[in-house]
């Protein structure tokens, strides 16, 4: 059936405290020709500061693009629940205020999103590159995908070809089919960070299609004073990384029950999450942690045993279940260089 929505996308943006960056974002989802039937949700997750007004104010420039919807304070994932809930649009991505889209990107992405409307079987997930675009740093380093999937075509989870051994399609490479989101019941734990690592994975096993294009779309902002993925932060909230593991290893299919493709990339991507994890309990360098990171492996063992295994089996997580503190050490050194060759955080 064509798609009878009255928007082509839904740019969701959560704001909490954002007054300097909001209007930045949303300028960029409407930096085209034509931006009609464009939908601009921005959910103002219980500001303090003038994110609200702001936000109120943009929307009456925009009235038939732009939309607010204010809240009581339920973290990040709590603000895409509501996105999700009341977006308009045939497809949805979030965009965090503090960051932006291309504009050499847009139009393209957005005429290739368009083309799905009169489509009898629409396009479910649309992947895109996205860059890294870090504070003080003059090489900004874009995470791309040509190496697995082929432009501009249509795309099977069978069709992929295989990941490298630290590529992955988080949040910000993402575009869902409204549906395929509803369908699936995505709903992020409030009050909670990191649940981008839960957005990039639970819907998934509803996803049947899939179509890249290779244009760096998203820009990552990242860097600044305080933000979540910062080392020093994310050591601090690590039990949240402990809750998102656990959420995504109760959300893996057995082998089987999905497409083969599909099954191979999420057990690559929930390896990569559970040694993320591994690897800021480990640079807690507290004891205590240290068995919390052994219990984060056996509650994947005890969930499904073959699940385990095969994650296991996986190149990161033999390298972050080296024994001992020299097992330590290699894990933390490991990190430095890879922080400073790609400078994610």
């Amino acid at each position: 059936m064509p798609e009878t929505s009255s928007k082509t996308i839904t740019f969701v943006v959560p704001a909490f405290n954002m007054d300097t960056y909001l209007e930045r974002c949303v300028s960029s989802l409407t930096a085209i020709r034509e931006p009609d039937d464009i939908e601009v949700l921005i959910v103002d997750d219980g500001s303090s500061d003038d994110t609200s007004e702001l936000a109120d104010r943009l929307a009456q420039v925009q009235p038939n693009i732009v939309r607010v919807i204010h809240q009581t304070n339920k973290g990040h994932g709590g603000a895409v629940n509501t996105g999700i809930a009341n977006a308009q649009g045939m497809y949805l991505k979030v965009v965090d205020a503090d960051d932006w889209v291309g504009a050499d990107s847009l139009a393209r992405v957005i005429d290739a999103m368009r083309s799905q409307r009169t489509a009898s079987e629409p396009i479910d997930l649309f992947v895109t590159d996205y860059v890294y675009d870090k504070v003080g740093k003059k090489h900004k380093h874009v995470v791309k995908f040509h190496n697995v999937m082929t432009s501009d075509q249509r795309l099977s989870w069978d069709g992929l070809k295989h990941f490298g051994i630290a590529q992955y399609m988080i949040m910000h490479a993402l575009t869902f089919r409204t549906d395929v989101l509803r369908q699936a019941r995505t709903e992020l734990p409030e009050h909670t960070f990191y649940v981008d690592f839960i957005y990039a994975y639970q819907p998934f096993p509803w996803v049947r299609s899939l179509m890249y294009v290779d244009t760096p779309f998203y820009h990552y902002f990242i860097g600044r004073d305080g933000q979540s993925v910062q080392t020093n932060v994310m050591i601090r909230r690590v039990d949240q990384l402990v809750r998102v593991n656990r959420a995504m290893v109760a959300a893996t299919p057995e082998r089987g029950t999905v497409p083969d493709g599909l099954y191979r990339y999420m057990i690559h991507f929930l390896s990569i999450e559970s040694v993320v994890t591994s690897v800021f309990l480990i640079l807690s360098r507290k004891p205590a942690n240290y068995q919390i990171k052994k219990e984060l492996w056996d509650n994947l063992r005890s969930t499904s045993p073959s699940i385990s295994r095969d994650v296991r089996r996986q190149l990161p997580s033999r390298a972050i279940n080296l024994p001992g503190s020299l097992g330590r050490w290699i894990i933390r050194m490991g990190y430095r260089v890879a922080k400073h060759v790609i400078g994610f955080n």
